[in-house]
């Protein structure tokens, strides 16, 4: 299963990356590794203007990430044409590996866009008890504020439920780094 460390949990400095693990930064020019990274564009499930959003499409070409993080997607079938216009730009601009995050399963049509969807984002406590409908496998799965002690359990969960990438982690996104104390978490490898 390939990692993906969203902002808020971002690996800590002794674990080895390998090739399948993607880190998401959050602004241009901050880039705190060497590693394949994903630029993170708050989509604000749909409401930002699309001048906005390919502004930031380019402000991510020119710092030259790998990829998009196309966060807060919307997940119903009014913001495909916005999110499939993105995608297109993306290409042309040579921004091809895109994560679209709705964090809940998506109209079908987003399927026909050729981008990864993280179809679950939140707590350990929802992920437990989801029931995955909507999903299919290889879809990605982002479940944070997982205790320390269960994070293995939780990856392994993840795994029999089908998820292609992601993360178990025990920080919370509501926490910023610099709350944390630093580093903002760690993921379960």
């Amino acid at each position: 299963m390939k990692t993906l460390f969203p902002p808020y949990a971002h690996p800590a400095p002794d674990l080895a990356l390998d090739a399948e693990t993607w880190i998401i930064r959050d602004l241009p020019g901050e880039r705190r590794t060497l590693h394949q990274s994903l630029g993170r564009i708050d989509l604000d499930w749909g409401s930002r203007s699309l001048a906005d959003v390919l502004a930031d499409v380019d402000a991510w070409r020119e710092d030259g990430v790998e990829g998009l993080f196309l966060d807060r997607a919307p997940a119903g079938s009014g913001g495909v044409g916005p999110v499939a216009l993105t995608v297109r730009l993306a290409a042309r601009r040579g921004l091809h590996r895109v994560v679209l995050n709705p964090g809940v399963p998506t109209h079908p049509l987003y399927r026909d866009l050729g981008v990864r969807i993280c179809t679950f984002e939140g707590p350990w406590s929802a992920y437990q008890s989801w029931d995955g409908e909507g999903v299919r496998p290889g879809d990605g799965h982002i479940v944070h504020g997982v205790p320390p002690a269960l994070l293995t359990a939780a990856r392994r969960l993840m795994g029999r439920r089908g998820a292609g990438f992601g993360l178990a982690t025990d920080a919370s996104p509501y926490l910023s780094v610099y709350a944390a104390g630093g580093a903002a978490g760690s993921g379960d490898n």
